[in-house]
Order: C-alpha cells, then sequence, then structure tokens
C-alpha cells in the first residue's frame, strides 16, 4: 500500500465540513502533473513543465479580498479599501457553502508549513478543488519530510474553490470571486477565481498580521541571497522592478525571491520552498536561473505557445501580461541551504522610474529609508493600460499593500529599528529611465544595475564621494566600478537639464501628496525623509 493510500485513509475532512469526498492526499509532483494531463486542464510544453490557464481570473482581484473583523483583528488591522472588514457571521455561512460545494467531490489535500526557521513554522493544510492549484502549493509552500505526515497538526487551513461563484446579494460579496482571511479559525477561503496565487497571498497577508503582531518579527515583501563571506543583502520591489532577476546572482546564494522574516534574532529566512515569477519577455540570456527553471513539476500559467508547437512564446501577452511560472526552490542550483541568511548588511529599494528622475543608485538615511520604504515607488509606463500616454508613478506602502493588514508605518518602524540594531546600509536603485521619460530616454543597462549593486555588495561605494540631489536629497555617489560615471547623475543625462529640474520638482510633489495620508502616523525621522522639492 502505498503512502498516498494509507494516509489517504486516515485523513478526514469531516471536522472541515467537508463530508463524503474522495481525497486524494500528499500526491507528488509527478501524479498532480499526470491528473491534470489526463483530465484535460493543462497540457505539457516542450520542456516538460505544465502549462495551465486560471480561466477568467489571471490576477489577483484587490477589491475582492477581505478580512474578518473580530475581537482579534478590529483594534489592529489598519482597515479600509487595502483591508476591507468581513463580518464572522457572513463568513460562517459562505464557508458552510464552500465546504458543501466541496463534499462528495474528488478533492486534494496537502500538508505543507511556511517559515523556514523551525522557531516561526505555522503548519498549513490546503484543499484545493484542481490538481494543478495542489501542484501550486507543493511548489510554493514547504515541502514535509514524510515521517512528520502521521504527527501533523495543521494550525492554518486553505480552501480553494475556483468553480464556486458566490452570489454577492446573499453572501456579502462584491461579485462572484473572493478570497477572506479568518484569524479566528485561521482560515483562508478562496472562490470563484482559478489565479494560484491568491493562496499564497492569501497565506503571505496572514503572516504579515501574525509575525509583527505576536513574534516580534518584520515580514518583508522582497528577495534576498547570501555572500560567500555569510553577508545577507534583501532586495524590495514591485512587479517589473527586477526584485527577482537582480537577487538571482552567480556570485551569491538565493534564499529566496518574495517574503521573508526579519528576526529579532537577525536572521532572515524564507517563507516558501518555491519561486513565482513573471515570464513576460522571459529569455535565456536575460534571466538563465528563471528559464532554465522550468521544467517538469514547473507550472505555467496562462502562457501562449508558439503557432503548431508546445514551445512557450513569452513575447505573447495575449491572454495577460502577467504570465508566471512557478517552481520548486530547488530548480535553481544557486541556493541557500535550509533558506535562512544572517547577517544583513545591506538592503536595496528597487523602482523602474519611468520619469527618468531618480539617480540609478543613492545611500539613503535611515529617515529617508522609512519614507521611502512606506511609499513604495515605482512607476508604469505609457501605453501599459488604456488612456495612459505618460509614465504614471505608482505607490504600493511598504512595496507589497495589497498584502499588509497593519499600518504601514508599524512595519516602518520595525524596518529602521533593524537597520540601526544591525548597522545596515540602504541603497534605492533605478532599474527605470535614464537620459528622459519613457519615450525619450532609454531603460537602464541591467549590466549596470547588476556592476551598481555589486559595488554596493562588495564595499566599494563606502569611500568615493557623494552629492545629495537637489530635490530628493539622496546621496548620488560620484563614481563607481564598471559603471560609466556621467550616468549617476541622471541630470547629466538630460539633454534639457531645466527640465530635469522641473520634472523632479512634479515627482516629488507626487511622493508628498502620496505621503500625506501616513503622515499623522509618521514619526519625526521618518518625516525628515521627504524629499525637499
Amino acid at each position: 500500500m502505498d503512502t498516498n493510500t494509507l494516509f489517504s485513509q486516515s485523513i478526514s475532512l469531516e471536522e472541515l465540513g467537508i463530508e463524503n469526498a474522495k481525497i486524494r492526499y500528499q500526491l507528488s509532483a509527478d501524479e498532480l502533473h499526470a491528473i491534470t494531463l489526463q483530465t484535460g486542464q493543462g497540457v505539457e510544453n516542450s520542456t516538460g513543465a505544465l502549462a495551465i490557464n486560471t480561466g477568467e481570473f489571471t490576477g489577483r482581484s484587490p477589491q475582492d479580498r477581505f478580512i474578518v473583523k473580530d475581537s482579534i483583528t478590529e483594534d489592529k488591522v489598519w482597515w479600509g479599501n487595502v483591508n476591507i472588514p468581513f463580518s464572522s457571521e457572513a463568513f460562517d455561512k459562505l464557508y458552510t457553502k464552500v465546504t458543501q460545494f466541496l463534499s462528495n467531490k474528488e478533492v486534494f489535500v496537502r500538508d505543507a508549513y511556511v517559515c523556514s526557521d523551525a522557531n516561526y513554522r505555522l503548519n498549513v493544510r490546503v484543499v484545493t478543488e484542481t490538481a494543478w492549484s495542489n501542484l501550486f502549493c507543493y511548489n510554493m509552500f514547504l515541502r514535509l519530510e514524510e515521517a512528520e505526515l502521521a504527527h501533523f497538526s495543521p494550525e492554518w487551513t486553505v480552501v480553494c474553490a475556483p468553480s464556486f461563484m458566490a452570489d454577492p446579494a446573499v453572501d456579502g460579496t462584491r461579485q462572484s470571486n473572493f478570497a477572506i482571511l479568518d484569524f479566528t479559525k485561521k482560515v483562508a477561503l478562496i472562490g470563484g477565481t482559478g489565479y494560484t496565487g491568491e493562496m499564497k497571498k492569501g497565506i503571505f497577508s496572514a503572516l504579515n498580521f501574525i509575525l509583527p503582531v505576536f513574534k516580534n518579527t518584520l515580514p518583508m515583501h522582497c528577495s534576498a541571497n547570501v555572500g560567500e563571506d555569510g553577508d545577507t543583502a534583501i532586495f524590495f520591489g514591485l512587479s517589473g522592478t527586477g526584485k527577482t532577476t537582480l537577487s538571482a546572482d552567480p556570485d551569491r546564494k538565493l534564499i529566496g525571491d518574495d517574503e521573508h522574516g526579519w528576526t529579532a534574532e537577525n536572521t532572515v529566512f524564507n517563507f516558501e520552498g518555491g519561486c513565482y515569477a513573471k515570464v513576460i519577455n522571459l529569455s535565456e540570456e536575460n534571466e538563465p536561473d528563471i528559464f532554465r527553471a522550468i521544467k517538469k513539476g514547473a507550472l505555467l500559467e496562462n502562457v501562449v505557445f508558439k503557432a503548431g508547437t508546445n514551445e512557450v512564446d513569452y513575447d505573447d501577452v495575449s491572454i495577460t501580461q502577467n504570465t508566471r511560472v512557478s517552481y520548486p526552490i530547488t530548480h535553481i542550483d544557486n541556493i541557500q541551504p535550509g533558506s535562512i541568511g544572517h547577517n544583513p548588511k545591506n538592503i536595496f529599494f528597487l523602482t523602474a522610474d519611468s520619469f527618468g528622475i531618480l539617480p540609478p543608485i543613492s545611500k539613503l538615511t535611515p529617515g529617508q529609508a522609512a519614507y521611502h520604504f512606506i511609499s513604495g515607488y515605482t512607476a508604469k509606463v505609457a501605453g501599459t493600460e488604456a488612456g495612459v500616454t505618460e509614465p504614471q508613478p505608482n505607490f504600493s506602502a511598504c512595496f507589497g499593500a495589497p498584502f499588509m493588514p497593519l499600518h504601514p508605518t508599524r512595519y516602518a518602524e520595525m524596518l529602521t529599528q533593524k537597520m540601526k540594531e544591525a548597522g545596515v546600509k540602504v541603497w534605492l536603485i533605478n532599474t527605470g529611465w535614464t537620459g528622459g521619460a519613457y519615450g525619450t530616454g532609454s531603460r537602464m543597462k541591467l549590466k549596470y544595475t547588476r556592476a551598481m549593486i555589486t559595488a554596493a555588495l562588495r564595499g566599494e561605494l563606502d569611500n568615493v564621494d557623494y552629492e545629495n540631489h537637489e530635490v530628493f536629497g539622496i546621496a548620488k555617489p560620484q563614481s563607481c566600478p564598471n559603471v560609466p560615471s556621467e550616468i549617476l547623475n541622471p541630470r547629466n543625462t538630460w539633454e534639457d537639464p531645466a527640465l530635469y529640474d522641473q520634472k523632479a520638482i512634479e515627482l516629488a510633489q507626487k511622493f508628498k501628496a502620496n505621503f500625506a495620508k501616513f503622515e499623522e502616523f509618521a514619526n519625526a525621522e521618518i518625516l525628515a525623509g521627504a524629499p525637499r522639492g
């Protein structure tokens, strides 16, 4: 009798309200892959990876993400259009409808955990309607040893039913899809959407509440890696800024690409057991680690094949620009054993400034670091959305506002304290435009960005001359190994320096307008980090 059959007989979902289900427990990646092919829900690409379509939703739906407002969350969550309240009564009724919907059906159950540091480990049971959703969780959550299964006790449960549609008039949702966290029942309830990222981000959001409130640990939407000397680097950045690409450094071991905790013991640990990378315009030349990780066991989402083949066309965005792949971190060669780093020494805030204003690298004071952390700035380029004819600023607090249940200043103050205690240097890196805004200037070359980050990591920028930016006040190095000095001062790269000055002041005003909603909660040190313009 195989392990799956043995444990399927002993696992019951009745305490979750799911009755008489055919339980497919702890299936291997190969088994989940095969079932998805057999049921016609996916196809295999030329490298052996599984490719599926998530249906109507090809990304998260932030307006349909709710948190149950109860005695645990009422006075702690920063309620608003990011953290939308949901009543306990409405949750209970909707939960019952979902579990009844899954009763008497085949369901896929996976026991796993998150947080690679044993002191912060959180056990999770995932119940999914589809095999490919379960494969995603196999890739993304941390995998148990077989000996751990018999005594496994889940603390949180994820229930994911993509084909269950809520009735907004009855269920209290906005529309038929929903992702709801209940911190009392310790459940992430997802329905009406096949987008797998809702499961990952549901548990991430839960940890963003649990770790600071109960564990004195800063949760971070970041990537992280470790150098040969044991120094840890942390990379914050929104989608499209290079967070995954720049942390995949051949000279450094990857801790993880997206979600980490920074503990009171000054360690940095990965929440996850895998990577969930965007694959738009993916090439082996620019992102070799991600490209080579797309093999048997990986799960591609919403990609398009080249005509008449099963080879992915990574430039085709006819389904969505948010094409993605999930894979276990073991698909990357150069990884940090145990996914834990010590001795954080450098933090990089990544922004793709399509206005072409911010320097390609600058050094931040603690106050400036907190200000830019709360701001979480990048910029959308023209043409990415209907009606967008010029660059648009995109601010996301803590570089992950949709996943942060507490007020952003709570995370920023924790970051500032940890920076000071650990003597960490903080750098702002502009991976966006130089020589003008999008449409006039050009994108910063990846080789220059890598050279700047490498110089910062090696301490080669510690003793060079700096000048403060005229408007933002951030310190610009005047020289950097393997980087032309003229690009280090963005004003010098513009054909019209007076126009640069004007646009810099305009961008500073956008920063200040965005920060206005945080001012009453921010301390004097954070407020002093604002731009001067």
